[in-house]
């Protein structure tokens, strides 16, 4: 039972899709696939399985007046999304809640409480492909 904590403008920008063009509108694309996730085992990034039980996506700039979709926390950034991806991590740390936090910045991994396990947005996007690939059940 883990909670995915979502760099939203970090995710976006690893695939080179066009999402500078319209910000708001590839944050709400993603936000869409990430609500698919509660409920779902995915396969974690060593390998074992991971059940996520709640998404918390963080959103910064031109994405902060997107709205949330069913299934996921939204956290707007008042300023830095590195700032509050930290803040929701160390709740969820100190409530010891299994947390699993997707970026790819390394100054932000640093940052971290101790023992926060990370994935890159590769990973995040690989098991949203495979669902949106898999044949409806």
């Amino acid at each position: 039972m883990t909670v995915l904590v979502v760099d939203v403008a970090n995710v976006m920008g690893s695939r080179p899709d066009g999402w500078w063009r319209d910000r708001a509108g590839a944050a709400v694309r993603l936000l869409r696939r990430l609500a698919a996730l509660p409920g779902v085992t995915l396969t974690g990034p060593d390998g074992a399985p991971v059940t996520c039980t709640e998404v918390v996506a963080v959103v910064e700039g031109k994405s902060r007046d997107v709205p949330a979709p069913d299934g996921v926390r939204l956290v707007l950034a008042p300023g830095s999304g590195d700032d509050a991806v930290v803040e929701c991590a160390e709740e969820l740390a100190a409530e010891e809640i299994p947390r699993l936090v997707v970026t790819a910045d390394r100054g932000l991994r640093a940052r971290l409480p101790s023992g926060t396990p990370v994935a890159g947005p590769g990973w995040l996007l690989a098991q949203l492909d495979r669902m949106d690939a898999a044949p409806p059940a």
